[in-house]
């Protein structure tokens, strides 16, 4: 099976791109555990939105989840017709991810095999519409959690190695996704440890990581999609005392980030309220420290509206000039840019600071 060894990594976003415009080749996408993979689908779905979307759990897949018999009692014949959610009786193009191919079990890869076919592709007896995208997600051979792929299978595929996305890149998706501030704030002050891959490390990792590591296996490690289980945990830790929030963490990213994540949720009680900076954003205190100005900026991009965004400018213009990049880089790259882009405060901001753009 093929390795990183090969040639260059894309990023999720390169690989989305490459996965929605050449439809007729089926992209294998290769990468660790939890880096986002599966989110590709939601990418895929923005740039073709008529399309029909069907998310296909390969490994937990067996036969006649994918296709059945049925019988022509006319031509004393039978047919086999795929189940509904791969959508092929909507009429319209699908865009069919098969998560885990490479985990699947060999009947089951068997039968979606025809869905690999570059030209006339099927599944069962019936066609795929001409338009649509096919596309596999599995894990690299150096993870060691048991992906295997046939050479007749390897032949049919364009494999492409995804790697784990950066602070910048994690943090754009984050902000887009509702993911806690808290969170946001904390993976920038660790970036280099919460972001860091195996791959870096020839020689291994140090035994201290707290990402995902073939060589010393665990229940629980930083990744993309920890980080957003670990969100929901914060988003309601008050309603549980610290020593349940600790365990809950652990339990999800690993008792070492867990800790450090414990010094934001902190910082994040005694900030200012969001109702007293409105209110008094000439007068009420800035935060001390770094992870406290990064909560400020990061939970500002999630609460800011077209009413609060003038005096949050106000606020956030007593502070140092890396915060004030850090909130109105990111607020302009967030789903919520319009609030920013029509209000004067920030639009004069963006003048005089064009050089920290």
């Amino acid at each position: 099976m093929a390795t990183i060894n090969f040639g260059k990594t894309v990023s999720l976003k390169q690989a989305a791109k490459l996965v929605g415009t050449v439809k007729n080749n089926r992209f294998m996408l290769q990468g660790e555990p939890g880096i986002g993979k599966s989110s590709l689908m939601g990418a895929l779905a923005a740039m073709y939105p008529d399309y029909h979307l069907a998310y296909i759990d390969v490994p937990n897949m067996d036969l006649g989840d994918i296709c059945m018999p049925v019988i022509d009692h006319e031509t004393k014949t039978t047919k086999y017709y795929p189940n509904a959610r791969f959508g092929m009786h909507t009429g319209k193009p699908v865009i069919i991810m098969l998560d885990e191919f490479s985990k699947g079990s060999p009947p089951v890869i068997n039968m979606l095999h025809p869905l690999l076919e570059s030209h006339n592709p099927r599944l069962g007896d019936i066609p795929l519409h001409p338009e649509s995208i096919v596309f596999m997600t599995g894990n690299l051979s150096t993870d060691g959690v048991g992906d295997n792929t046939k050479a007749h299978t390897l032949s049919r595929q364009t494999r492409i190695v995804v790697r784990k996305p950066n602070c910048e890149e994690w943090t754009e998706w984050a902000i887009g996704h509702g993911i806690n501030p808290i969170i946001i704030a904390a993976a920038r002050e660790f970036a280099a440890d919460w972001f860091a891959s195996y791959l870096d490390y020839p020689e291994g990792l140090p035994k201290d990581a707290v990402v995902f590591n073939p060589k010393m296996p665990t229940t629980a490690y930083v990744a993309g999609r920890p980080l957003e289980r670990a969100s929901n945990i914060v988003d309601h830790r008050d309603k549980f005392d610290t020593d349940s929030l600790i365990a809950a963490l652990s339990g999800t990213i690993g008792e070492k980030a867990s800790r450090d994540l414990e010094t934001y949720i902190a910082f994040a009680d005694q900030l200012p309220t969001w109702e007293s900076i409105i209110k008094s954003p000439a007068t009420t205190s800035i935060p001390e420290g770094a992870g406290a100005c990064a909560l400020v900026a990061f939970n500002a991009i999630a609460k800011v509206d077209k009413d609060s965004m003038t005096p949050f400018m106000e606020y956030i213009e007593r502070f140092a000039s890396e915060w004030q990049a850090c909130f109105c880089i990111n607020m302009a790259k967030s789903p919520r840019q319009k609030i920013a882009f029509g209000n004067k405060a920030f639009s004069d901001w963006v003048a005089k600071n064009e050089d920290l753009l």
